[in-house]
């Protein structure tokens, strides 16, 4: 076997240590500040937690003329997995929660740019922004949303390239994610007997789980590919009565979007649809706004029903160019680091922070870090040691060619 060099040993240790400390979204504290103490010993410029909680380490002048974003983040979803390097069929696994989503790239990131060091940034006059962004699993991307209006080309110069800390495999890099909405149904009417002629409340949520199905399946009439298709999944289903005597059914539905939704057409059609199930009209509608990043809701009253629906957590989907100084500078990497392996390109069908700040930054933008995106948020969730190494590599070296 190689004898390994000590770069090896520490860039582990780093992936080894950051995945040991838990780090539930909203709970991110503990894990960043250790990041940061981390950056600090491996002679990064400047290293802090900021005021959104995120670990951001900065190699290079503050005043560069360049400055390039790595994103990963640093929460996790719940789920206790033992920290442990285990010999697998395929070489030595770091098991953990985190070690594929998202603290594998994140340590990548991390060990990638310490690799390339302060002098060399300064002499190419380029800063270079490593962030363990907060509450990314959570939906809300607190921290994505902080530093992209911290650089948002007034407080701080815009970045002339981002890269995304996601799991895509050390040969391949993420070009784009699809855009994401959660939709909020509640809906209320008196209690009845179940041996009445009313329907019970339960069946609007049944009726609108069916009509999400339908508008699933018109988009997605002669389209193949599921990055282009509309994607819903039902959430949360449950009903209850209240003191005053009206019974209620929730229901929770996350959807998918492809390229170029027409948010606000859909918006229009749910109005429609919950105005019709209710019997009411188009003119009772209240507190009716778009989908935006910003929570919004209105509210449909009919003769004896009423339904409620809240949109959260939209953003649109986002797919970067495949042609630019940022994607030829991995493909080259890859083949420098393996020759003889073929890079490639993937898309997929979650949502990433990349969907946060590419429509705000619109540059160069792409996703990159080592691991088996099904392994995510599973119970056997690790990565390849020598997989997560390789990244290492390649990424020192797409950010020296670009």
């Amino acid at each position: 076997m190689p004898k390994l060099e000590p770069a090896h040993d520490a860039a582990v240790e780093l992936l080894r240590g950051l995945v040991a400390i838990p780090s539930v979204s909203h709970q991110e504290q503990a894990a960043s500040v250790w990041l940061t103490t981390q950056m600090q010993q491996m002679g990064y410029d400047r290293a802090f937690v900021d005021a959104a909680g995120n670990a951001v380490g900065e190699i290079g002048a503050i005043d560069a003329a360049r400055t390039v974003v790595l994103l990963g983040h640093i929460d996790t979803v719940p789920g206790n997995i033992p920290v442990r390097i285990e010999a697998t069929a395929e070489g030595p696994a770091l098991f953990g929660r985190g070690s594929v989503d998202a603290k594998g790239p994140l340590a990548t990131a991390t060990a990638a740019v310490a690799r390339l060091g302060s002098a060399w940034a300064i002499a190419h006059d380029v800063r270079f922004v490593v962030v363990g962004a907060v509450e990314e699993e959570a939906a809300s991307s607190k921290g994505a949303r902080f530093i992209r209006d911290r650089f948002d080309g007034i407080q701080e110069r815009a970045p002339v390239a981002c890269v995304i800390g996601e799991p895509s495999g050390w040969s391949r890099v993420t070009l784009g994610y699809k855009g994401r909405v959660l939709i909020e149904l509640e809906a209320t009417q008196p209690m009845a007997h179940s041996a009445g002629p009313d329907a019970g409340v339960a069946t609007v949520a049944v009726d609108f789980w069916n009509w999400l199905s339908g508008q699933a399946a018109l988009a997605n009439a002669e389209k193949p590919k599921a990055f282009d298709q509309l994607l819903p999944s039902l959430r949360r289903l449950h009903t209850f009565s209240d003191d005053h005597m009206h019974d209620h059914a929730v229901a929770q539905a996350g959807i998918r979007l492809p390229p170029d939704f027409d948010m606000p057409a859909f918006t229009q059609a749910l109005a429609e649809w919950a105005a019709v199930r209710t019997g009411a009209e188009a003119s009772v509608l209240v507190g009716r706004a778009p989908a935006t990043e910003k929570p919004s809701a209105f509210t449909v009253k009919g003769p004896r029903t009423e339904i409620t629906l809240r949109l959260s957590a939209y953003e649109p989907a986002w797919r970067g160019e495949r042609n630019n100084p940022l994607v030829r500078s991995f493909l080259a990497a890859v083949r420098t680091v393996a020759p003889d392996v073929q890079p490639g390109f993937v898309v997929k069908t979650g949502t990433s922070d990349m969907n946060v700040v590419g429509p705000a930054w619109q540059c160069p933008i792409l996703a990159y870090g080592p691991g088996d995106s099904n392994l995510d948020h599973t119970p056997h969730e690790y990565v390849l040691v020598e997989e997560y190494w390789k990244a290492v590599l390649v990424l020192e070296q797409a950010l020296r060619a670009l």
